[in-house]
């Protein structure tokens, strides 16, 4: 019997492509030379799409495809995937929530720390002989005791929330709703949460609802001097607006992990050195990655074996 074809959009680790390609015939869309004679060769027999958060699949894609029946997306993000294109075909999505979200909240405060205490700066201080030439460097600012503020405060938002509480910190929110079974204050905006805090932490999911949602009325709205860190998606901010931000002193330090065109990124960042960056990387740690492998193929062999999918998101 033929083994299901699958169109992989993006790489993924040995580790589950070789599980996959037992029980698969795997199409692997990104080592094609020529993608379009590639797609005019399989697309009549994929049955599924397996996809990332960054890449998605376009509705001109999937309608190439007609005997697609799932998408599985390899991380949590899905707004690069045209869901209004698949409830309409009757076509499931599935991601893999709750893996990776201790991960990226640790990410959310090492890059909080990193900036607030200066690590780079620190690093460079004493492997450059800095510190044995000029003596000590100068001082930094605290983390602990700060009031924070969590734009979206869903699973993610709510880890970066314990994490505060124990460093001593004040947490207030902004969301679609309130959440009135925890104990934080709501605010209707970021722009109406950004002056009551010291540090501004973006949770939100990224797409088409949350495109530009902390926006300039925002980063204008914070204290000068303020911190900024971004673990979500590079959309959910006016990129314009933060960088003027920065350039302005308004944002005093800032930690981000995503940008509005990775991973070519403007350029101006890398001209901050109160910033610190990191390449989309808060679920990258092998723990968070092969959980995410086994819940994405847990959700392909649950569709082929037409089960209930684990984790189809409604």
């Amino acid at each position: 019997m033929d083994k299901p074809e699958l169109l992989v959009m993006g790489v993924l680790p040995d580790w589950d492509l070789a599980p996959m390609a037992e029980r698969y015939t795997l199409r692997l869309l990104y080592e094609a030379p020529d993608p379009e004679a590639f797609l005019a060769a399989h697309a009549a027999d994929i049955r599924a799409i397996v996809t990332k958060g960054e890449i998605g699949a376009s509705a001109a894609l999937m309608e190439r495809l007609p005997k697609l029946g799932l998408v599985a997306c390899y991380g949590v993000g899905i707004d690069a995937i045209d869901r209004g294109w698949c409830a309409a075909h009757g076509i499931p999505v599935t991601n893999t929530p709750d893996v990776l979200t201790e991960d990226v909240a640790d990410m959310a405060f090492a890059l909080l720390l990193a900036a607030a205490r200066e690590i780079p700066r620190a690093d460079a201080w004493v492997r450059h002989g800095t510190w044995a030439r000029e003596g000590s460097m100068p001082l930094t600012t605290r983390v602990w005791g700060k009031r924070m503020g969590i734009v979206g405060l869903g699973r993610i938002g709510q880890a970066v929330a314990r994490r505060a509480e124990g460093f001593g910190m004040s947490i207030a929110y902004s969301g679609r709703a309130p959440k009135p079974h925890l104990p934080y204050p709501h605010y209707p905006t970021p722009a109406a949460l950004a002056p009551e805090v010291d540090i501004l932490v973006c949770c939100a999911m990224g797409g088409p609802t949350t495109q530009g949602l902390i926006d300039r009325a925002a980063f204008e709205a914070l204290r000068p001097g303020a911190i900024f860190v971004n673990v979500s998606r590079g959309s959910c901010c006016d990129e314009a607006a933060l960088l003027e931000a920065l350039r302005s002193g308004r944002i005093a330090l800032a930690g981000l992990d995503v940008f509005w065109n990775e991973p070519a990124i403007a350029p101006e960042f890398a001209g901050f050195p109160n910033v610190v960056l990191a390449p989309h990387a808060a679920s990258g740690t092998v723990e968070t990655r092969q959980a995410m492998g086994r819940l994405m193929r847990d959700n392909l062999d649950a569709f082929f074996a037409g089960r209930p999918l684990p984790t189809e998101v409604k």
